[in-house]
Formats: structure tokens, C-alpha cells, sequence
């Protein structure tokens, strides 16, 4: 019996997900995660752990991922609230 997994389907943050900011501000993050849940995005923050390998210095940037398709409606909120943008 063969059986096919779909790794799509069990892991929807990994694909079809874009950089929308990356800062070593986590007050940032904190903020655009609420203006993005305000608009009724989802968004996911990738490396938020690095702290722990970093010593806790701040050195390592947070980067703030939203879905493809949310990417341009995100951008324009983080542009109307002065928060720069990853292209």
C-alpha cells in the first residue's frame, strides 16, 4: 500500500509564505502583528527562538511572514503605519 503524503496540507506556514518585514526590534514585530490581526491577516514570526543561540543580544533579525496572496494588502498596511517593508 502506498501512501502519499501531502506536505502542503500539513504545513500551510511553510509554503506559499513571503518575507514581509525583518527587524531586531521585537516591538515592531509585536505592533505589525497587530495591525495584520486588526485586518484579519495571519502572519507567522520566524526566527523569534534565535535569541537562545544569539546570547540575547538582539543580533539575529525576526523576520514577520504573511501568505503570498496576503502579501500587497499586509505591505500597504505596514506602509500607512510607517513600518518599512521587505521587497
Amino acid at each position: 500500500m502506498s501512501l502519499r503524503l501531502d506536505i502542503a496540507a500539513q504545513a500551510p506556514y511553510v509554503y506559499g509564505m513571503k518575507e514581509l518585514l525583518r527587524t531586531n526590534d521585537p516591538t515592531i514585530i509585536a505592533f505589525a502583528t497587530a495591525l495584520l490581526s486588526g485586518e484579519g491577516i495571519q502572519s507567522f514570526t520566524m526566527d523569534a527562538n534565535m535569541s537562545v543561540l544569539e546570547g540575547s543580544i538582539g543580533i539575529m533579525p525576526r523576520r514577520l511572514m504573511v501568505r503570498e496572496a496576503d502579501w500587497f494588502i499586509a505591505s500597504s498596511v505596514m506602509r500607512d503605519n510607517d513600518i518599512h517593508v521587505s521587497e
